[in-house]
């Protein structure tokens, strides 16, 4: 079998998914090349585990000051170079299409009648999930961004519909965890801001990451480059996270029982939509704006939950194996009832 799997580079979680999927691709002894788009060459890191790959410019969202703004969106799309892409992106040697939200690579398939599978948790939504911030433009976007014959939808929680959880990289868990060590990655977040908005609380130690550089007068903040490595050791050990409302960070740290934070990208559905449910499930608090009242509130609470999911990367390869046959409602309880939840108090 010969995949070609497209993965939208914008944010970091479809990366971090895609990393899970092809060392169970690499172990299946499937043949897959991967194609990556939506941020700049040079912003992409620690990219070993996938073997050589392909990058496009695709389309991304554009973000300022934690909101996504539809209009520089739309000037900024270059439709012309992306539609060159699609026609230019040859199929025809694959058996199979995956997209992690990736649109080049499903519309590729879409037009060049090629079977395209969508894996992510944007698939989710096509059914009865938490939903909140919806409008006509987020929803044609969930719609026609990366559309798919076949889809596998993941989330926290099943809700009664057929998805899976999340598909995240299994880590031991801590033999110690640092009290008062606070994990930060908001970057849609001026960092300056960022820096402000925890200025006051000088008895915890906190670790930002962004993109963008950013220097710390306070010995109690410290900024680091993005980076794989560093921010696993920081998020391995730390008690709890402060991050925006996406879904691949969020299920690390349930997975290692972090308590978490949440500001979602405003105007973005599927974060507005992610807060809703970690506050429905009880996974996790949230906050509309950088409001250090909230953060105050959030760093003396103890409160955690600890979700241990099963390796879905491997589930899902070996279903792709069998040649993908429908997940009845046996199959999906099956996969669900290795599920634990667990109460965890870092105090």
């Amino acid at each position: 079998m010969k995949i070609f799997y497209g993965v939208q580079g914008t944010g970091n979680g479809h990366i971090t998914r895609a990393r899970a999927m092809a060392k169970e691709l690499q172990v299946a002894g499937i043949e897959v090349n991967f194609q990556f788009s939506g941020r700049p060459a040079h912003k992409y890191f620690d990219m070993e585990v996938f073997n050589g790959y392909q990058l496009r410019h695709g389309l991304t969202f554009n973000t300022n000051k934690g909101h996504v703004n539809y209009l520089k969106t739309a000037i900024q799309a270059k439709p012309i170079r992306f539609f060159k892409e699609i026609k230019t992106l040859d199929l025809s040697r694959y058996d199979l299409v995956i997209t992690d939200f990736e649109p080049v690579t499903a519309w590729a398939a879409r037009m060049q009648g090629v079977p395209v599978l969508g894996i992510g948790h944007q698939y989710a939504f096509n059914f009865d999930i938490p939903r909140k911030g919806a409008d006509p433009i987020a929803a044609q976007i969930m719609k026609y961004f990366a559309p798919a014959q076949r889809s596998v939808g993941l989330h926290w929680h099943h809700f009664g519909q057929p998805i899976l959880p999340p598909i995240i990289e299994t880590h031991a868990q801590p033999e110690q965890v640092v009290k008062n060590k606070i994990v930060v990655y908001l970057p849609f977040e001026e960092p300056r801001q960022v820096i402000k908005l925890l200025t006051p609380f000088v008895d915890f130690q906190f670790h930002i990451y962004s993109a963008e550089p950013a220097v710390s007068q306070f010995s109690h903040i410290t900024c680091h480059a993005l980076s794989r490595d560093g921010f696993q050791q920081n998020l391995y050990d730390c008690e709890g996270i402060i991050s925006n409302a996406g879904f691949e960070l969020a299920s690390e740290s349930l997975q290692l029982g972090k308590k978490i934070l949440a500001k979602p990208l405003h105007s973005q559905m599927e974060q507005i939509s992610n807060a809703l449910a970690l506050q429905q499930l009880g996974y996790g608090h949230t906050m509309k704006n950088l409001d250090q009242a909230v953060v105050d509130h959030w760093l003396h609470h103890d409160h955690a939950v600890q979700v241990t999911y099963p390796n879905v990367a491997s589930i899902i390869v070996k279903w792709i194996q069998s040649g993908m046959p429908v997940m009845d409602p046996d199959y999906i309880e099956e996969v669900w009832s290795t599920v634990e939840v667990l109460k965890v108090n870092h105090g």
